[in-house]
């Protein structure tokens, strides 16, 4: 009768913890979800008023020059000044998603340490009990 109640006791905290870890995976989900929603729409305002302004200098640049011998020149900086500046904003952006913060970060750090635990609890109990050789 005891083993059958230490395997529900064991069963029993494994759910729990599954629950809990399953409870915090979809915290996060549902904060990084509404962090990208939030980003995405941010952006769109920020490229369809850069975009406007974009245009308007544009114009503007041309009708400046357009009298003049320098016209083609003047549109030929503007192109490469435009052509710099997308490849410098991807620039940005590749490095921000290659090296920025892992989602779920919280979620995973808590699967490895449930690894752990269970490692420690596969070993042996002197083994557990043993101080490391490389500890102080």
């Amino acid at each position: 009768m005891a083993l059958r109640q230490s395997v529900g006791d064991i069963a029993g905290t494994l759910l729990s913890m599954l629950h809990t870890r399953l409870e915090l995976f979809s915290l996060e989900a549902s904060g990084e979800a509404s962090r990208l929603f939030k980003l995405a729409g941010l952006a769109f305002a920020a490229l369809l008023f850069l975009a406007l302004a974009v245009l308007v200098f544009s114009i503007a640049f041309a009708l400046y020059f357009w009298p003049g011998p320098d016209r083609y020149l003047a549109l030929g900086l503007l192109a490469l000044l435009y052509a710099v500046l997308g490849l410098a904003l991807f620039w940005v952006v590749r490095r921000a998603l290659l090296y920025g913060p892992l989602p779920f970060a919280a979620t995973l750090d808590e699967l490895r340490r449930d690894a752990a635990l269970a490692a420690r609890l596969g070993e042996s109990p002197a083994a557990r009990n043993a101080v490391p050789k490389d500890a102080p």
